[in-house]
């Protein structure tokens, strides 16, 4: 089989979690598999880039950033290559090259003081590309041959900087060009998490936590028979353990289930990593490179088919409801229209909606930050049905959270929904607001803040999920 196998920035963290992300590689290699390793920039490196880029763009540069940044990757060099001096050269050479361009960038920018988002792609992009000939020296000096490759050369994308889209047709080339010899060979390509390229050959990023989406993106262009996700948890679980102890990791879900579960807050799965992965039914492996031995949460296209009814419940935080209110809207067209052009305008994303059939009331979620500008667009663009009194009030309403309930099979399952309000309704839970769509794999619901982790653990115990997450 050819494997992706993806390492999260915790699970390349150190130089002893770059070594055990070398010997999980090396140990798949073994087992006759064919891989291709992606890798993101070592824990909280990335932050510190953008950080270095923002306050250069205000005309400070401090040299000790770059200095902090090579002692660091030094370090590691100096702990997983042993006596190989030849390597070890190469690899401080590599990181030499690549933080001498981080620092004519930020020094560039302490001149101009302008952070395009184009120059913060090029900066921010830079730790995986620090980590990658780490953890291609760490899998060397296991006997097995690696090469750190640049995804420059391999995913092709948009020029929409700091959230580029993959050309798929494009990208599927330049991976088969550069990544299939190799892999021919037995050769381990360590590719950078996060980064692209645009046709022209200018670098992109694909968005916070895109080392999954990269992960996705080349298992996808190679055809790859999984996708394998290294991080710091057992996968995907029936809760979050902080507020439901009694949470069990899921032995499988599908597609679907793992996209509402990271729409809905699940922070496991970057939302667009199923994509590419979907798109070609390649399944997709959760995986914790702290506890290699568990099997985690594989995904795929079919997910679990013997479970029944509510496969998770999860939360949102941090959001305001938004109602628009009136006895007068019943009727008047466009109301709607206007409404979402409004919030569209302010580039907001709306993560629940819900409309009263009387017409009487539409509200909707946003998150905390987007709410108060929404708001105001809304006032100016609703002047005139306000003065008129179709609408009497506009109001945001915070302190408040989404609760969601996920699986697949809760469609055309009777009792559900009687199941849900009822467990809420005997913890003296008041919703404030409900939505499902037609799919019926999502309730979703508005409660306060307070009641939130409350809500959770009552789903949880009325369907019994510590019971249904079964073991592979």
């Amino acid at each position: 089989m050819l494997i992706v196998m993806k390492f999260g920035g915790t699970s390349v963290g150190s130089a002893e979690r770059i070594s055990q992300a070398a010997q999980l590689a090396v140990d798949t290699a073994a087992k006759g598999h064919q891989v291709v390793v992606v890798t993101s920039a070592m824990s909280k490196v990335t932050d510190t880039l953008i950080g270095a880029a923002r306050l250069a763009s205000t005309g400070t540069w401090d040299p000790k950033v770059r200095q902090e940044l090579f002692d660091r990757h030094k370090a590691v060099a100096d702990a997983i290559i042993g006596t190989d001096t030849t390597r070890h050269a190469a690899v401080l050479d590599a990181i030499t090259t690549r933080l001498d361009r981080f620092e004519k960038l930020c020094f560039g920018l302490s001149m101009v003081h302008e952070l395009t988002p184009r120059l913060l792609d090029a900066i921010s992009g830079m730790g995986e590309m620090l980590a990658a000939p780490l953890l291609s020296a760490a899998i060397a000096a296991r006997g097995t041959a690696s090469e750190a490759v640049d995804a420059t050369d391999v995913i092709v994308t948009t020029d929409l900087f700091g959230g580029a889209e993959p050309l798929m047709d494009k990208t599927r080339t330049k991976a088969g060009e550069r990544l299939k010899p190799m892999i021919a060979r037995g050769v381990i390509p360590v590719v950078t998490g996060f980064i692209a390229a645009t046709q022209d050959g200018v670098m992109t990023t694909l968005g916070r936590g895109g080392s999954d989406y990269s992960a996705s993106i080349i298992g996808a262009a190679l055809d790859a028979s999984e996708v394998w996700i290294w991080t710091d948890v057992d996968g995907v679980m029936t809760a979050n353990p902080s507020e439901v102890p009694e949470a069990r990791t899921l032995a499988e879900i599908s597609y679907s289930e793992a996209s509402e579960l990271a729409y809905y807050g699940a922070k496991v799965l970057h939302y667009k990593t199923i994509l590419p992965a979907f798109r070609q039914r390649i399944p997709v492996r959760i995986l914790n490179s702290f506890n290699p031995s568990h099997p985690g949460t594989r995904v795929t296209v079919e997910g679990d088919p013997s479970a029944s009814g509510v496969k998770a419940v999860t939360s949102i935080r941090g959001v305001i409801l938004v109602a628009i209110n009136g006895t007068g809207m019943q009727g008047i067209p466009g109301i709607v229209a206007k409404t979402f052009d409004a919030v569209a305008a302010q580039q907001a994303n709306v993560l629940m909606i819900s409309q009263a059939s009387s017409e009487n009331n539409i509200c909707f979620v946003l998150s905390a930050a987007e709410a108060p500008r929404v708001v105001s667009e809304l006032k100016a663009v609703l002047e005139v049905e306000l003065m008129r009194g179709h609408i009497e009030e506009i109001t945001a309403e915070q302190q408040v959270a989404i609760v969601a309930a996920i699986g697949d099979r809760m469609r055309g399952t009777p009792g559900i929904a009687a199941n849900v309000f009822g467990a809420l309704g005997k913890a003296g839970i008041n919703v404030i607001a409900i939505s499902q769509g037609s799919s019926e794999r999502n309730i979703s619901l508005v409660v306060t803040e307070q009641d939130a982790a409350e809500a959770v653990r009552a789903i949880h115990r009325a369907f019994r999920l510590d019971q249904h997450a079964r073991p592979h």
